[in-house]
């Protein structure tokens, strides 16, 4: 089938570039503090204010160049290279695991390359686990109704991801991925009964995951009730709440943050959304989730008018993934759920992450090229 180009969604692009051009401006009134006090030395006593933005800066530019030449590349050649990304990611996720390779942070071995160039596999594990799920549920998707045949093929290539990125640890980006593969299964036309019969399992391996690794217990405990251990798991969040509660309506006015002088914990990443709240206040805060939510609109429109099965597919995992992420992060923030360290897409801090994500939005923004107008 013949289909026509026209120009991308522009609303898209505009609410893409809306969120990087807040993330930019929130990193440097995040960072500014400690990058100033990381940053001094007995030549420059008072420090480098702009180090960790001159950063995200160029990460950004990488990004955008990154997602131009996505949004270039017919996404239907992209399904050829479906199998290869998926056995590179789990080939460099395994890689992750080799004494000597993989990159050590934070207490966490989730990093490969060398400084600067670290990145993290499962950042990569997003983009093409959505990539072969889509091809191969448009290719199969007719079997979705039998458990064996249509279901259980998808869990076990997931699953292979996932398991890998648990032995990392990294139970929020298993989670996460789980549930982008949750959706396509969904959108496919799975049954009910089997739907329902993957979220209750799921539900139960997470708390089975919970129990087994004490510290997660600890986690699951300090977000019922914070105040129980203030000085250790229960310190992030608190921190966030003492943010996110004095900022009111309108916030104490841009850079005026008292929580990111080394009170909260990853200012300018994890929780940049409670420096977002303290200063902005709730309309910062609720302009920032008004974005999110225009950009899930036009992401499902996308997959909704696409020309063809895989594009529905792929531009659905593709918004799932941002949209997720970023409810998987604001509810962090919130004390809504146990503390994970789930970046808030476009906004946080961060190379790897901003990257893949700027890349699949170009991919979403080629589909949008090619969908039924």
């Amino acid at each position: 089938m013949k289909r026509r180009k026209h120009a991308p969604d522009f609303v898209l692009l505009v609410t893409t570039l809306l969120l990087l051009a807040i993330g930019i401006v929130m990193v440097y009134s995040a960072s500014e503090y400690v990058s100033r006090n990381t940053t001094r030395t007995a030549e420059n006593p008072e420090g480098y204010n702009y180090y960790v933005v001159r950063r995200q800066l160029v990460w950004v530019a990488i990004g955008l160049v990154v997602m131009f030449i996505g949004s270039k590349l017919n996404y239907w050649h992209l399904a050829h290279l479906a199998k290869f990304g998926y056995l590179a990611t789990v080939i460099m996720l395994i890689m992750v695991k080799i004494p000597g390779i993989g990159v050590t942070r934070y207490g966490a071995t989730r990093w490969l390359g060398f400084e600067p160039f670290i990145f993290q596999p499962s950042e990569i594990a997003k983009l093409s686990l959505s990539l072969f799920l889509a091809r191969w549920l448009a290719i199969r998707g007719d079997r979705i109704e039998s458990f064996v045949q249509g279901i259980l093929p998808p869990l076990l290539f997931t699953g292979t991801i996932c398991g890998l990125i648990m032995l990392q640890p990294d139970l929020g980006t298993t989670i996460l991925i789980f549930a982008i593969a949750a959706v396509l299964v969904f959108v496919t036309g799975a049954q009910w009964k089997h739907i329902i019969s993957l979220a209750l399992t799921s539900v139960l391996g997470i708390i089975g995951l919970i129990y087994v690794e004490k510290y997660r217990l600890e986690r699951w405990l300090s977000f019922r009730n914070p105040w129980a251990d203030p000085l250790d798991t229960g310190h992030q969040l608190i921190q966030s709440f003492y943010a996110l509660g004095p900022g009111g309506l309108f916030g104490r006015g841009l850079a005026q943050s008292i929580q990111k002088r080394f009170y909260l914990p990853f200012p300018h990443t994890d929780f940049i959304l409670a420096v977002i709240g303290e200063e902005l206040g709730f309309a910062g805060v609720s302009v920032v989730v008004l974005l999110y939510g225009i950009f899930v609109w036009r992401g499902l429109k996308i997959a909704l008018n696409a020309s063809d099965t895989f594009g529905t597919l792929l531009a659905t995992a593709l918004t799932a993934t941002v949209g997720l992420q970023a409810i998987i992060n604001i509810a962090v923030v919130t004390g809504s759920i146990p503390t994970t360290g789930i970046p808030l897409p476009l906004i946080s801090a961060g190379g790897s992450s901003l990257i893949f994500t700027l890349g699949s939005i170009g991919v979403l923004l080629n589909i949008s090229k090619y969908s039924r107008e």
